[in-house]
């Protein structure tokens, strides 16, 4: 008798899976665009000059919108960039474990004892664990990235697809606090909207973090908005500043 067990993956186990593989990218990429794009629209609030006011929200959005698509074409050439060289920096360093372990094969055994050894096994279990894993000269070179050099295999890792992740969080999210320009007449009631818009993103990214990470709630969502409210009130004090 043939059993009707279904052991499909629940409908939404696959988007948190992909949240949580590309939570650093998308919380990176994400927070700067809500962040620096509101730089442009604290600034122009900070700022009293009259020339400044007359512009109004055309100027918010002509220097907002070419802000975030070269911010955000430059964060994901960034983290494409800094995955390949982390790709290339770990196989140079595994390369060199494997020729120690192959032509020191005992030194690099008593070192992988002692690496055991610092993570809780006993001598008589952490020799036998060592002497086991020379025999396998690519998992002990795997162990001694991570333990070593805390460096994990990247082989899954795509580098095109993390940048392809940021730069689509930084637009999404960036995007938000330049909404009620494109809705409304530049007004001291647009800028209280776009404050509102941006605490709104900052705090939907906290909750993506949360779902992600399923820390506590408040940490999530309170450090993420504690972050980008302190860079929005920089980026006005330094156009009240400037323009004051």
């Amino acid at each position: 008798m043939t059993s009707d067990t279904n052991h499909d993956t629940p409908a939404g186990a696959g988007k948190l899976d992909k949240t949580q593989e590309f939570l650093k990218q998308i919380v990176y990429g994400g927070n700067d665009g809500i962040v620096t794009t509101f730089a442009i629209v604290a600034g122009f609030a900070g700022a009293a000059a009259e020339g400044v006011a007359q512009i109004g929200g055309l100027a918010v959005l002509v220097f907002g919108l070419a802000n975030l698509f070269a911010d955000a074409v430059s964060m994901g050439l960034g983290e494409f960039l800094s995955a390949r060289s982390q790709n290339d920096l770990y196989r140079s360093r595994h390369q060199t474990e494997l020729r120690k372990i192959t032509e020191h094969p005992e030194i690099e055994q008593d070192r992988m004892a002692r690496l055991l050894q610092d993570r809780g096994l006993s001598v008589t279990d952490s020799d036998a664990a060592a002497s086991i894993l020379s025999r396998h000269p690519q998992l002990m070179a795997d162990l001694t990235m991570t333990y070593t050099h805390g460096m994990q295999d990247p082989d899954d890792d795509n580098p095109a697809v993390n940048g392809l992740f940021t730069f689509v969080s930084f637009v999404c999210f960036g995007s938000v606090p330049l909404l009620p320009y494109f809705l409304f007449d530049p007004t001291r009631s647009t800028l209280v909207m776009s404050v509102i818009a941006t605490l709104l993103a900052l705090t939907a990214l906290g909750l993506l973090r949360f779902s992600a990470t399923r820390e506590r709630l408040t940490r999530s969502v309170g450090e993420t908005v504690l972050v980008g409210t302190v860079c929005a009130v920089v980026a006005f004090v330094v156009g009240w500043i400037v323009g004051g």
